[in-house]
């Protein structure tokens, strides 16, 4: 199985970070421009927290806030679980089941250096499988 380094570089998208202090609807733009679903919140080259569609939908709208007025860092998710790049497709998609978040980031060095999502995990999956259904089917045939 690959490793989150061999998937990062894979990867074609650049990473999306936003600050804690701008306001909720640009971190909704720049989501929607992106087509993402979660954003890194940057301060100072540091990774501190994440924002996600589910954060604004559950911590905005049922609250009452206004998207305009409240900043990234009041609905944002501040203690964020990163994996290190040598960890593996399987071992990222088991923490991301076990604790039921969909972005993982990926921090070497204390440095932030990508993010993968459920969605890159599953396709990995599919794809090691596929190629291992191939290979069954040419050892049965041969």
């Amino acid at each position: 199985m690959k490793t989150i380094r061999e998937l990062l570089q894979a990867k074609s998208r650049g990473l999306c970070t936003i600050g804690p202090e701008a306001h909720v609807l640009d971190a909704l733009k720049l989501m929607a421009d992106k087509d993402i679903g979660a954003l890194l919140v940057v301060e100072n080259d540091k990774l501190v927290g994440i924002i996600s569609e589910r954060d604004y939908a559950r911590k905005v709208i049922l609250h009452g806030k206004s998207s305009h007025d409240t900043p990234v860092k009041d609905i944002m998710t501040e203690h964020v679980i990163c994996v290190k790049p040598g960890n593996t497709v399987e071992e990222c998609m088991a923490l991301m089941s076990d604790k039921h978040f969909r972005h993982l980031p990926v921090i070497e060095n204390e440095k932030l250096i990508g993010v993968l999502s459920i969605g890159d995990l599953v396709k990995e999956t599919i794809s090691e499988q596929q190629f291992m259904i191939k290979q069954l089917e040419s050892y049965i045939h041969s």
